[in-house]
């Protein structure tokens, strides 16, 4: 349900829109993609808020037979009465003319009111890979840990691994 205008005043609503590029998206292919946005928003005397590369990330099942993704997150306001045309342009923006690079997008409104902040989860690109033995702990699987782990023998180091040394000194033949 939108809110109603009133007479000589126009409500501002504002939109997100989450998109999904494919994962060998370029950067010339990111730059024709916000400015062809940017083109269809302003035609419609709308702005774009934010442009925001959210990063790539692992797709819990296949689409288009890709296991990742690129998303990107657009934030826009515009005027109540041209909204539902906005709207229309962009999806046909996105089906017909950039149907190569988007795979899935989503369009929502934002509430009137109220903070637009979010916390979006690190991407492939930002996350830190774990170490195995924090990697178990997580999930659990203590009885996998090593619970003497093996060390090369310090004082026996000649560039070969002949003997490796537990951590109660004792000798393990390689």
């Amino acid at each position: 349900m939108f809110p109603l205008s009133l007479k000589g005043i126009s409500m501002t609503v504002r939109y997100e829109l989450l998109m999904l590029a494919t994962p060998e998206i370029t950067k010339d292919e990111v730059a024709e993609l916000e400015k062809q946005l940017d083109r269809c928003i302003k035609k419609a005397d709308a702005s774009i808020v934010s442009f925001e590369r959210w990063g790539k990330y692992r797709l819990a099942y296949p689409v288009r037979k890709n296991e990742y993704g690129v998303y990107f997150l657009v934030r826009l306001e515009g005027v109540i009465d041209k909204i539902a045309s906005l709207i229309n342009d962009i999806r046909s923006l996105l089906k017909l003319k950039l149907s190569t690079i988007i795979m899935r997008d989503m369009m929502t409104r934002l509430p009137d009111e109220g903070s637009l902040a979010y916390v979006r989860p690190d991407s492939l690109e930002e996350a830190p890979s774990p170490d195995v033995d924090s990697f178990l702990r997580k999930n659990k699987m203590d009885g996998l840990l090593s619970s003497n782990p093996v060390h090369r023998n310090q004082e026996e180091d000649d560039g070969d691994i002949d003997s490796l040394e537990a951590h109660d000194g004792e000798t393990l033949e390689a």
